[in-house]
């Protein structure tokens, strides 16, 4: 452990997802692959969308921001993960904080781009007439600049409250990042109001998150209902599929994860729960949304004539 001349850790060591020497190597190349679906698929999709004029829409311009997102957070977070299975993985108290903050501030992004593509859909479907003029360009991008506001906002509130924290006792981190919970047990002193502080910021974010997108889908659900053709259902649920999926990957996991106390469950129970929304949800969700999308395979086609000619 390096300590300061103030008794404060300025370096931390990051324990991985498992000290089980057997499961290093499998485990290693099982989220290298799962680094590389990710880094190409969100870059393909962000290709895609960028370079074919069919996709500028608003759903799209949420989905590329989504990508983006996804990109990003596997950034942050990944790399270090692999090192753990290949070495001692030491991150720097500046290091572990920079992580805490993006890592807080791309989930807290995320919730608030998927509360905006729910609205989207709301409005595409029950007021498809006023679509263009509801979802103009101008409200899209405040949207987005709204969801990355908030999103630093939340990671300032998280990374703030940590700093203030003293860290003296111990250096090791029960993780393979540092999030704020392992880092709160790690405190030498009282952490009770960090822990007020943040359960109110996360329950802010889910329920104004959650509040949205019940919302958006119960009026959609209405709308559907009243739809009589079989071509407009097909329609209306191949709209929404994709979302629904998303929000289900990403809130279920994420709320497993920080519903569980320290007492009720082990930490390593924890890890492999949050593994979902760090390193699975951004693999799936590029492939979410292409494999089922004619408006993406379509672009596809086009790219890839465009390249062969």
């Amino acid at each position: 452990m390096v300590v300061g001349n103030d008794s404060s850790v300025t370096e931390f060591i990051l324990v991985g997802f498992t000290d089980l020497t057997q499961l290093q190597l499998p485990l290693f190349l099982l989220f290298f692959v799962n680094y590389m679906l990710t880094v190409v698929g969100n870059v393909s999709l962000i290709n895609l969308i960028y370079l074919n004029a069919h996709l500028h829409t608003p759903m799209y311009f949420f989905i590329f921001n989504l990508s983006f997102i996804d990109l990003c957070h596997s950034l942050v977070i990944t790399p270090k993960l692999l090192m753990s299975f290949v070495s001692e993985n030491t991150i720097s108290f500046e290091g572990c904080m920079a992580q805490l903050f993006f890592f807080c501030f791309f989930v807290h992004s995320e919730c608030y781009v998927l509360t905006a593509m729910a609205y989207d859909r709301y409005v595409a479907i029950c007021k498809p007439l006023w679509y263009t003029v509801t979802m103009s360009p101008q409200v899209c991008s405040l949207l987005m600049f709204g969801s990355y506001a908030m999103g630093f906002a939340g990671a300032m509130v998280h990374t703030g409250d940590m700093v203030r924290l003293s860290f003296c006792d111990s250096s090791i981190i029960n993780h393979y990042m540092c999030d704020i919970f392992p880092l709160l047990q790690l405190s030498c002193t009282r952490t009770d109001a960090s822990e007020l502080v943040d359960s109110i910021v996360v329950s802010t974010v889910v329920i104004i998150s959650s509040f949205i997108i019940f919302v958006s889908y119960a009026l959609i659900l209405s709308n559907i209902l009243h739809i009589s053709s079989a071509q407009g259902w097909s329609k209306a649920f191949s709209t929404c599929g994709s979302h629904i999926i998303t929000i289900a990957l990403f809130y279920g996991s994420g709320l497993c994860t920080h519903l569980k106390t320290s007492s009720d469950g082990s930490i390593g129970q924890r890890k492999f729960l949050s593994v979902f929304y760090t390193n699975i949800v951004p693999m799936l969700n590029p492939l979410i949304y292409s494999l089922r999308n004619k408006d993406v395979r379509l672009a596809v086609n086009k790219t890839l004539r465009r390249v062969a000619n």
